[in-house]
């Protein structure tokens, strides 16, 4: 037995002891942790390993992993009941507008073109003109068939005037036939009426034809006026024609004018020009498309699922986000729901009721109108992206 001493001072044996070859050691005496005084002096503490902290910090770690686990799944459930469900929105989106095709009235070479292409332009403002020395021709040649119109139209007063005057002169005709009628009448009653044998057979007979001829007369005197009367009815219809000769001429005039107006083509609406297919020089035709404005006046066609629209309202809230200006947020609100999906109005509509059926979600067309103008600085139009986002809740 060997004694050696440990490093805290204490002695052990160790016994040795040789069996079969092998060499066993065993210890003989447990080492005693030294004890020293605590703070106060009376009394003492044990000196050996101390107790071990890993175990708490674990725990610490999963407490603190659990209260940020519970803290995510609340926050992720606020954002959720507060963010997502009260929404609706859609990606399949887009801005709409109205597009007036430009097109001229008239047919000429563009004599003078004054526009570029996506220029801004005022209604009235003058796009381009169309060559007008042909209209203005015709405009002169208008003017002067007016005034031949009129002058016919002077000379068939005149001529009713006329013939007026001969109605009042056939009558007075009329009036003096009559007297001389009477006269010639009243001789012969008074030859008629003395004896036979004091009036002469030739004086009879004179007066007798004389008065023969006073009727005769009489009787022309009254066609005469007759015929001055329906003159008067002929030259009346004549004022008629002649005043729709004058009409008819006018009307060329204006004719002629509106198309020497229609050389220069005005803007209908304030917007924007595009699509311009014309240049200078290009020969024309009437309804040809020259160009297209699009106005300021925008609007939103949003294609929601047939499930989104549940609580959706006209009048309700919408943010829309434009792709090109994801900065930007516009305000809105629904304007109206389309009755009827945008499958059902599309130029090849599904026909349902044949083959084999595959329930496919629908999507419905939303319109959207802008609560305040777009900013006109701003580069929108129809046809592009947006993202609206509809507060149905």
């Amino acid at each position: 037995m060997n004694a050696t001493r440990n490093k805290n001072g204490s002695h052990a044996e160790i016994a040795s002891t040789e069996f079969g070859g092998r060499e066993d050691l065993t210890a003989v005496e447990t080492p005693t942790p030294l004890r020293r005084p605590n703070a106060n002096g009376d009394g003492e503490i044990p000196t050996g390993s101390p107790p071990d902290k890993g175990a708490a910090k674990q725990r610490l770690t999963r407490t603190l992993a659990a209260v940020a686990a519970l803290a995510v799944a609340l926050a992720a459930g606020v954002y959720y009941f507060w963010f997502v469900v009260p929404f609706q929105s859609t990606d399949d989106a887009f801005i709409e507008g109205y597009v007036i095709p430009i097109a001229p009235k008239v047919a000429g070479y563009v004599d003078k073109l004054l526009i570029k292409d996506n220029q801004e332009v005022s209604k009235g403002d003058v796009l381009l003109e169309i060559d007008p020395r042909d209209y203005e021709t015709s405009v002169a040649q208008a003017r002067a068939d007016l005034a031949a119109a009129r002058s016919q139209l002077d000379e068939s007063q005149a001529r009713v005037k006329v013939s007026q005057a001969k109605v009042v002169e056939a009558q007075a005709g009329v009036i003096a036939a009559d007297a001389e009628n009477q006269r010639a009448a009243d001789d012969l009653q008074r030859y008629k009426s003395v004896d036979s044998s004091a009036v002469s057979r030739s004086a009879f007979d004179a007066a007798q034809s004389k008065a023969r001829s006073a009727k005769a007369n009489l009787e022309a005197a009254r066609s005469q006026a007759q015929a001055a009367g329906s003159e008067v009815v002929l030259s009346q219809a004549g004022v008629e024609t002649a005043n729709a000769a004058v009409q008819q001429a006018d009307a060329r005039l204006h004719q002629a004018e509106l198309n020497l107006s229609y050389t220069k083509v005005i803007a209908p609406e304030a917007g924007r020009v595009t699509r311009r297919a014309v240049e200078e020089g290009a020969y024309v035709q009437p309804g040809q498309a020259l160009m297209a404005i699009v106005p300021h006046e925008y609007w939103v066609i949003a294609n929601f699922k047939e499930i989104q629209l549940t609580h959706m309202r006209p009048g309700q809230p919408v943010t829309i986000c434009v792709d090109a200006y994801p900065s930007h947020k516009f305000k809105g609100h629904v304007d109206s729901i389309q009755s009827g999906s945008g499958a059902r109005f599309s130029l090849f509509p599904p026909e349902n009721a044949t083959g084999n059926y595959i329930k496919v979600v629908q999507r419905v067309p939303v319109k959207i109108v802008f609560d305040d103008d777009p900013n006109t600085q701003l580069a929108l139009g129809p046809g592009m992206s947006v993202d609206p986002k509809v507060r149905v809740k």
